[in-house]
Protein backbone atom coordinates (compact mmCIF):
# COMPACT_ATOMS: atom_id res chain seq x y z
CA UNK A 1 0.00 0.00 0.00
CA UNK A 2 1.16 3.42 -0.81
CA UNK A 3 1.43 6.14 1.95
CA UNK A 4 -1.50 8.77 1.76
CA UNK A 5 -3.11 11.71 3.65
CA UNK A 6 -6.52 11.43 4.46
CA UNK A 7 -9.13 14.28 5.16
CA UNK A 8 -12.60 14.65 4.63
CA UNK A 9 -14.60 17.20 6.30
CA UNK A 10 -18.35 16.72 5.11
CA UNK A 11 -21.15 15.87 7.65
CA UNK A 12 -23.35 13.44 6.17
CA UNK A 13 -27.33 14.06 7.32
CA UNK A 14 -29.09 10.77 5.87
CA UNK A 15 -32.65 9.09 5.43
CA UNK A 16 -36.18 10.39 4.81
CA UNK A 17 -36.76 14.25 6.36
CA UNK A 18 -33.93 14.91 7.04
CA UNK A 19 -34.67 18.21 4.81
CA UNK A 20 -35.79 19.77 8.04
CA UNK A 21 -32.43 19.60 9.18
CA UNK A 22 -31.49 22.72 7.72
CA UNK A 23 -32.67 24.60 10.12
CA UNK A 24 -29.51 23.08 12.52
CA UNK A 25 -27.07 22.93 10.11
CA UNK A 26 -26.80 26.63 8.32
CA UNK A 27 -25.92 29.58 10.78
CA UNK A 28 -29.06 31.38 12.20
CA UNK A 29 -28.05 34.31 10.41
CA UNK A 30 -26.62 33.41 7.14
CA UNK A 31 -28.41 35.05 4.08
CA UNK A 32 -28.64 32.17 1.67
CA UNK A 33 -28.48 31.43 -1.86
CA UNK A 34 -29.88 28.12 -2.79
CA UNK A 35 -28.91 26.88 -6.18
CA UNK A 36 -30.55 24.28 -8.17
CA UNK A 37 -31.53 22.75 -11.97
CA UNK A 38 -34.33 22.93 -13.51
CA UNK A 39 -37.89 23.04 -12.75
CA UNK A 40 -38.42 19.43 -11.34
CA UNK A 41 -36.96 20.59 -7.70
CA UNK A 42 -39.80 23.17 -7.58
CA UNK A 43 -42.56 20.55 -9.33
CA UNK A 44 -41.85 17.77 -7.01
CA UNK A 45 -41.44 19.97 -3.53
CA UNK A 46 -38.07 20.02 -3.05
CA UNK A 47 -37.62 23.59 -3.42
CA UNK A 48 -40.61 23.94 -1.05
CA UNK A 49 -39.59 22.13 1.89
CA UNK A 50 -35.70 23.61 1.41
CA UNK A 51 -37.40 26.65 1.90
CA UNK A 52 -39.68 26.00 4.81
CA UNK A 53 -36.99 24.56 6.66
CA UNK A 54 -34.80 27.72 6.04
CA UNK A 55 -37.06 29.54 8.35
CA UNK A 56 -36.83 32.91 8.63
CA UNK A 57 -33.52 33.37 6.93
CA UNK A 58 -33.18 35.67 4.11
CA UNK A 59 -32.65 33.56 0.85
CA UNK A 60 -32.06 33.94 -2.73
CA UNK A 61 -33.11 31.38 -5.80
CA UNK A 62 -30.60 30.66 -8.97
CA UNK A 63 -31.68 28.17 -10.94
CA UNK A 64 -31.01 26.40 -14.38
CA UNK A 65 -27.97 24.96 -13.95
CA UNK A 66 -27.71 22.23 -16.95
CA UNK A 67 -26.68 18.67 -16.42
CA UNK A 68 -22.94 19.42 -17.42
CA UNK A 69 -22.50 22.97 -15.17
CA UNK A 70 -21.48 25.74 -17.76
CA UNK A 71 -19.05 28.67 -16.53
CA UNK A 72 -21.36 30.80 -18.44
CA UNK A 73 -24.24 30.22 -16.52
CA UNK A 74 -22.31 29.93 -13.02
CA UNK A 75 -20.69 33.47 -13.80
CA UNK A 76 -23.82 34.88 -13.06
CA UNK A 77 -24.33 33.05 -10.16
CA UNK A 78 -21.20 34.77 -8.76
CA UNK A 79 -22.28 38.15 -9.75
CA UNK A 80 -25.54 37.84 -8.38
CA UNK A 81 -24.07 36.59 -5.21
CA UNK A 82 -21.55 39.89 -5.60
CA UNK A 83 -24.59 42.37 -6.01
CA UNK A 84 -26.67 41.23 -3.41
CA UNK A 85 -24.36 39.79 -0.59
CA UNK A 86 -25.49 36.15 -0.15
CA UNK A 87 -22.90 34.62 2.85
CA UNK A 88 -23.87 31.29 2.23
CA UNK A 89 -25.27 28.61 -0.76
CA UNK A 90 -27.15 25.78 -0.47
CA UNK A 91 -26.87 23.21 -3.46
CA UNK A 92 -30.56 21.51 -4.32
CA UNK A 93 -29.70 18.63 -6.99
CA UNK A 94 -27.17 16.52 -8.57
CA UNK A 95 -23.33 16.47 -9.14
CA UNK A 96 -24.14 18.73 -11.64
CA UNK A 97 -26.16 21.45 -9.12
CA UNK A 98 -23.19 20.54 -6.51
CA UNK A 99 -20.13 20.81 -9.24
CA UNK A 100 -21.29 23.95 -10.31
CA UNK A 101 -22.05 25.31 -6.75
CA UNK A 102 -18.24 24.49 -5.64
CA UNK A 103 -17.18 26.60 -8.62
CA UNK A 104 -19.30 29.31 -7.61
CA UNK A 105 -18.17 28.96 -3.96
CA UNK A 106 -14.62 29.43 -5.33
CA UNK A 107 -15.07 32.00 -7.70
CA UNK A 108 -17.12 34.69 -5.80
CA UNK A 109 -13.75 35.86 -3.76
CA UNK A 110 -10.94 34.49 -6.44
CA UNK A 111 -8.62 37.34 -7.62
CA UNK A 112 -8.32 37.73 -11.36
CA UNK A 113 -10.00 35.77 -13.90
CA UNK A 114 -12.16 32.46 -12.52
CA UNK A 115 -11.43 30.72 -15.88
CA UNK A 116 -8.01 30.61 -14.26
CA UNK A 117 -9.20 28.51 -11.26
CA UNK A 118 -9.97 25.53 -14.15
CA UNK A 119 -7.16 26.18 -15.94
CA UNK A 120 -4.28 25.96 -12.58
CA UNK A 121 -6.91 22.67 -11.47
CA UNK A 122 -8.03 24.82 -8.38
CA UNK A 123 -4.26 25.15 -6.96
CA UNK A 124 -4.98 28.77 -6.52
CA UNK A 125 -8.05 28.49 -4.86
CA UNK A 126 -7.21 30.55 -1.40
CA UNK A 127 -11.03 30.62 0.01
CA UNK A 128 -14.41 29.71 -0.41
CA UNK A 129 -17.81 30.68 0.32
CA UNK A 130 -19.56 28.03 2.77
CA UNK A 131 -22.06 25.74 1.44
CA UNK A 132 -24.44 22.20 1.72
CA UNK A 133 -26.19 20.21 -0.41
CA UNK A 134 -29.50 18.65 -0.82
CA UNK A 135 -28.78 15.95 -2.70
CA UNK A 136 -31.52 14.63 -5.44
CA UNK A 137 -29.74 12.62 -8.02
CA UNK A 138 -27.13 9.56 -6.57
CA UNK A 139 -24.07 9.28 -8.94
CA UNK A 140 -21.36 11.55 -8.98
CA UNK A 141 -20.47 11.83 -4.97
CA UNK A 142 -19.68 15.50 -5.19
CA UNK A 143 -21.72 15.65 -2.22
CA UNK A 144 -18.64 14.22 -0.25
CA UNK A 145 -15.79 15.13 -1.93
CA UNK A 146 -13.65 18.29 -3.18
CA UNK A 147 -13.82 17.94 -6.53
CA UNK A 148 -15.62 19.96 -9.57
CA UNK A 149 -15.90 19.33 -13.42
CA UNK A 150 -17.47 22.51 -15.31
CA UNK A 151 -17.99 22.58 -19.46
CA UNK A 152 -16.80 25.96 -20.72
CA UNK A 153 -19.22 26.14 -24.24
CA UNK A 154 -17.42 28.66 -25.95
CA UNK A 155 -14.37 26.79 -25.52
CA UNK A 156 -15.77 23.20 -26.17
CA UNK A 157 -13.90 22.73 -23.01
CA UNK A 158 -14.87 20.23 -19.99
CA UNK A 159 -12.42 21.14 -17.25
CA UNK A 160 -11.74 19.79 -13.58
CA UNK A 161 -10.32 21.85 -10.12
CA UNK A 162 -9.91 20.36 -6.98
CA UNK A 163 -9.70 22.16 -3.95
CA UNK A 164 -10.19 21.29 0.42
CA UNK A 165 -11.83 24.56 0.23
CA UNK A 166 -15.09 23.12 -1.57
CA UNK A 167 -15.93 20.49 0.51
CA UNK A 168 -19.09 21.11 1.27
CA UNK A 169 -19.61 21.57 4.96
CA UNK A 170 -23.02 18.97 5.39
CA UNK A 171 -24.87 16.75 2.67
CA UNK A 172 -28.44 15.87 3.27
CA UNK A 173 -29.27 12.70 1.83
CA UNK A 174 -32.87 11.41 1.17
CA UNK A 175 -33.47 8.37 -0.61
CA UNK A 176 -36.75 9.51 -1.37
CA UNK A 177 -36.29 12.45 -3.04
CA UNK A 178 -34.74 10.09 -6.05
CA UNK A 179 -38.27 8.49 -6.41
CA UNK A 180 -39.20 10.53 -9.14
CA UNK A 181 -36.15 10.46 -11.28
CA UNK A 182 -36.22 9.80 -14.58
CA UNK A 183 -34.97 5.75 -15.41
CA UNK A 184 -32.19 7.57 -17.68
CA UNK A 185 -31.26 9.69 -14.63
CA UNK A 186 -30.67 6.43 -12.42
CA UNK A 187 -28.95 4.32 -14.73
CA UNK A 188 -26.53 7.19 -15.47
CA UNK A 189 -26.03 7.62 -11.75
CA UNK A 190 -25.62 3.80 -11.46
CA UNK A 191 -22.77 3.33 -14.05
CA UNK A 192 -21.19 6.71 -12.85
CA UNK A 193 -20.60 5.53 -10.09
CA UNK A 194 -19.34 2.03 -11.00
CA UNK A 195 -16.57 3.65 -13.17
CA UNK A 196 -15.66 6.01 -9.89
CA UNK A 197 -14.93 2.57 -7.94
CA UNK A 198 -13.42 1.27 -11.28
CA UNK A 199 -11.20 4.42 -12.13
CA UNK A 200 -9.53 3.46 -8.11
CA UNK A 201 -9.43 -0.01 -8.09
CA UNK A 202 -8.46 -1.60 -11.93
CA UNK A 203 -5.04 -0.31 -12.09
CA UNK A 204 -2.22 -2.97 -10.79
CA UNK A 205 -1.72 -4.64 -7.08
CA UNK A 206 0.11 -2.99 -4.14
CA UNK A 207 -1.37 -5.04 -1.30
CA UNK A 208 -4.08 -2.56 -0.54
CA UNK A 209 -6.53 -5.27 0.85
CA UNK A 210 -8.44 -2.92 2.53
CA UNK A 211 -9.40 -0.44 -0.38
CA UNK A 212 -9.60 -4.06 -2.78
CA UNK A 213 -12.33 -5.57 -0.43
CA UNK A 214 -14.24 -1.99 -0.06
CA UNK A 215 -14.00 -1.41 -3.94
CA UNK A 216 -15.53 -4.99 -4.55
CA UNK A 217 -18.09 -4.43 -2.19
CA UNK A 218 -19.63 -1.36 -3.28
CA UNK A 219 -19.28 -2.62 -7.40
CA UNK A 220 -21.19 -6.28 -6.70
CA UNK A 221 -23.68 -3.90 -4.70
CA UNK A 222 -24.12 -1.72 -7.45
CA UNK A 223 -24.58 -5.27 -9.91
CA UNK A 224 -27.22 -6.44 -7.37
CA UNK A 225 -29.13 -3.46 -6.86
CA UNK A 226 -28.82 -1.43 -10.39
CA UNK A 227 -31.63 -3.22 -11.86
CA UNK A 228 -33.56 -2.92 -9.09
CA UNK A 229 -33.55 0.50 -8.32
CA UNK A 230 -35.01 0.86 -12.39
CA UNK A 231 -37.84 -2.06 -11.53
CA UNK A 232 -38.64 -0.44 -8.19
CA UNK A 233 -38.53 3.06 -7.86
CA UNK A 234 -40.39 3.44 -5.12
CA UNK A 235 -37.86 0.45 -2.84
CA UNK A 236 -36.39 2.60 -0.23
CA UNK A 237 -34.07 0.16 0.65
CA UNK A 238 -32.93 -0.04 -2.89
CA UNK A 239 -32.72 3.74 -3.09
CA UNK A 240 -30.77 4.27 0.31
CA UNK A 241 -27.77 1.80 -0.98
CA UNK A 242 -27.56 3.34 -4.12
CA UNK A 243 -27.24 6.58 -2.55
CA UNK A 244 -25.09 5.58 0.01
CA UNK A 245 -22.97 3.66 -2.60
CA UNK A 246 -22.82 6.21 -5.28
CA UNK A 247 -21.49 8.72 -2.20
CA UNK A 248 -18.85 6.41 -0.88
CA UNK A 249 -17.44 5.67 -4.77
CA UNK A 250 -16.01 8.72 -4.60
CA UNK A 251 -15.48 10.39 -0.83
CA UNK A 252 -12.05 9.59 -1.47
CA UNK A 253 -11.67 6.23 0.87
CA UNK A 254 -11.01 3.56 -1.91
CA UNK A 255 -8.97 5.90 -3.65
CA UNK A 256 -6.06 6.36 -0.55
CA UNK A 257 -2.90 4.47 -0.85
CA UNK A 258 -3.47 3.16 -4.07
CA UNK A 259 -2.80 4.33 -7.69
CA UNK A 260 -5.44 5.94 -9.76
CA UNK A 261 -6.52 5.58 -13.44
CA UNK A 262 -8.88 8.58 -14.44
CA UNK A 263 -8.33 7.89 -18.16
CA UNK A 264 -11.41 6.52 -19.00
CA UNK A 265 -12.81 9.80 -17.34
CA UNK A 266 -10.65 12.51 -19.51
CA UNK A 267 -11.45 10.90 -22.81
CA UNK A 268 -15.55 10.49 -22.22
CA UNK A 269 -15.19 14.58 -20.77
CA UNK A 270 -13.92 15.47 -24.56
CA UNK A 271 -17.18 13.83 -26.14
CA UNK A 272 -19.40 15.25 -23.89
CA UNK A 273 -17.93 18.54 -24.64
CA UNK A 274 -18.05 18.48 -28.48
CA UNK A 275 -21.04 16.29 -29.11
CA UNK A 276 -22.95 16.44 -26.00
CA UNK A 277 -23.56 12.96 -24.90
CA UNK A 278 -24.19 12.13 -21.18
CA UNK A 279 -21.49 11.82 -19.08
CA UNK A 280 -22.41 8.40 -17.89
CA UNK A 281 -22.92 6.87 -22.05
CA UNK A 282 -19.30 8.30 -22.91
CA UNK A 283 -17.54 6.17 -19.55
CA UNK A 284 -19.85 3.46 -20.93
CA UNK A 285 -18.79 3.77 -24.54
CA UNK A 286 -14.74 4.53 -23.58
CA UNK A 287 -14.21 1.90 -20.55
CA UNK A 288 -14.58 -1.46 -22.55
CA UNK A 289 -12.37 0.01 -25.15
CA UNK A 290 -9.93 1.22 -22.89
CA UNK A 291 -9.87 -1.90 -20.83
CA UNK A 292 -9.16 -3.98 -23.83
CA UNK A 293 -5.77 -1.22 -24.63
CA UNK A 294 -4.70 -1.47 -21.55
CA UNK A 295 -5.08 -5.60 -21.09
CA UNK A 296 -1.37 -6.35 -20.60
CA UNK A 297 -0.88 -3.64 -17.99
CA UNK A 298 -4.65 -4.45 -16.13
CA UNK A 299 -4.56 -7.97 -16.25
CA UNK A 300 -3.64 -9.31 -12.85
CA UNK A 301 -6.36 -6.79 -11.84
CA UNK A 302 -8.85 -7.22 -13.97
CA UNK A 303 -8.59 -10.99 -13.31
CA UNK A 304 -8.77 -10.38 -9.62
CA UNK A 305 -12.29 -8.23 -10.53
CA UNK A 306 -13.58 -11.06 -12.24
CA UNK A 307 -13.23 -13.49 -9.56
CA UNK A 308 -14.45 -11.02 -6.87
CA UNK A 309 -17.05 -9.22 -8.25
CA UNK A 310 -18.54 -11.55 -11.09
CA UNK A 311 -17.46 -14.86 -10.19
CA UNK A 312 -16.08 -16.02 -12.20
CA UNK A 313 -13.09 -19.01 -11.96
CA UNK A 314 -12.74 -20.81 -14.90
CA UNK A 315 -10.27 -20.16 -17.51
CA UNK A 316 -6.58 -18.25 -17.41
CA UNK A 317 -5.98 -14.73 -16.05
CA UNK A 318 -5.77 -13.45 -19.40
CA UNK A 319 -9.36 -15.29 -19.86
CA UNK A 320 -11.13 -14.64 -16.94
CA UNK A 321 -9.95 -10.67 -17.56
CA UNK A 322 -11.46 -10.53 -20.66
CA UNK A 323 -14.74 -12.02 -19.66
CA UNK A 324 -14.75 -9.61 -16.69
CA UNK A 325 -14.84 -6.74 -19.62
CA UNK A 326 -17.45 -8.54 -21.66
CA UNK A 327 -19.21 -8.67 -18.22
CA UNK A 328 -18.89 -5.07 -17.35
CA UNK A 329 -20.03 -4.15 -21.09
CA UNK A 330 -23.41 -6.15 -20.38
CA UNK A 331 -24.08 -4.50 -17.28
CA UNK A 332 -24.30 -1.27 -18.96
CA UNK A 333 -26.26 -2.48 -21.20
CA UNK A 334 -28.97 -3.95 -18.71
CA UNK A 335 -28.88 -0.79 -17.68
CA UNK A 336 -29.95 0.96 -20.91
CA UNK A 337 -26.85 2.19 -21.74
CA UNK A 338 -25.14 1.93 -24.84
CA UNK A 339 -21.25 0.93 -25.34
CA UNK A 340 -20.58 2.31 -28.80
CA UNK A 341 -19.83 5.58 -30.83
CA UNK A 342 -22.14 4.31 -33.61
CA UNK A 343 -24.96 3.61 -31.02
CA UNK A 344 -25.57 7.34 -30.85
CA UNK A 345 -25.05 7.90 -34.82
CA UNK A 346 -21.17 8.90 -34.54
CA UNK A 347 -19.31 7.78 -37.04
CA UNK A 348 -15.23 7.90 -37.25
CA UNK A 349 -15.25 11.65 -37.98
CA UNK A 350 -15.61 12.21 -34.30
CA UNK A 351 -11.87 10.92 -33.91
CA UNK A 352 -9.85 13.46 -34.80
CA UNK A 353 -12.05 16.05 -33.41
CA UNK A 354 -11.84 14.59 -29.88
CA UNK A 355 -7.74 13.48 -30.07
CA UNK A 356 -7.53 17.39 -30.99
CA UNK A 357 -9.75 18.67 -27.91
CA UNK A 358 -7.51 16.02 -25.74
CA UNK A 359 -3.98 17.56 -26.68
CA UNK A 360 -5.96 21.41 -26.34
CA UNK A 361 -6.61 20.80 -22.98
CA UNK A 362 -3.21 18.83 -22.10
CA UNK A 363 -4.57 15.67 -21.65
CA UNK A 364 -1.93 13.62 -23.44
CA UNK A 365 -0.33 11.40 -20.27
CA UNK A 366 -3.19 10.11 -19.04
CA UNK A 367 -3.37 6.80 -16.34
CA UNK A 368 -2.14 5.29 -13.58
CA UNK A 369 1.27 5.01 -15.83
CA UNK A 370 0.89 8.46 -17.39
CA UNK A 371 1.45 6.37 -20.80
CA UNK A 372 -1.81 6.90 -22.44
CA UNK A 373 -0.44 9.16 -25.20
CA UNK A 374 -2.78 10.87 -27.49
CA UNK A 375 -2.02 8.27 -30.38
CA UNK A 376 -3.35 5.41 -27.45
CA UNK A 377 -6.77 7.50 -26.90
CA UNK A 378 -7.08 7.68 -30.58
CA UNK A 379 -7.05 3.75 -30.85
CA UNK A 380 -9.19 3.75 -27.87
CA UNK A 381 -12.11 5.96 -29.67
CA UNK A 382 -11.53 4.47 -32.93
CA UNK A 383 -12.08 0.77 -30.74
CA UNK A 384 -15.46 1.96 -29.36
CA UNK A 385 -17.29 2.94 -32.91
Amino acid sequence: MNNFEFYNPTRIVFGEGKISELDRLIPKTAKVLILFGGESARKNGTLDEVEKALGEREIGLFGGIEANPRYETLIKAVDKIKHEGFDYLLAVGGGSVIDGTKFVAAAVDFVGDSWDILLQGGTNIKSALPFGTVLTLPATGSEMNKGSVITREEFHAKRAFMSDCVYPQFSILDPTKTYTLPPRQISNGVADAFVHIIEQYLTYPVNAAVQDAFAEGLLKTLVDIGPKALANPTDYDVRANLMWTATLALNGLIGVGVPQDWSTHMLGHEITALYGLDHAQTLAIVLPAMLIEKLPQKQAKLAQYAQNVWGVTEGTEQQQALRAIELTKAFFEKLGIKTHFSDYNLSSEVIEPLVANLIKNDMVTLGEHHDITPEVSRRVYTAAL
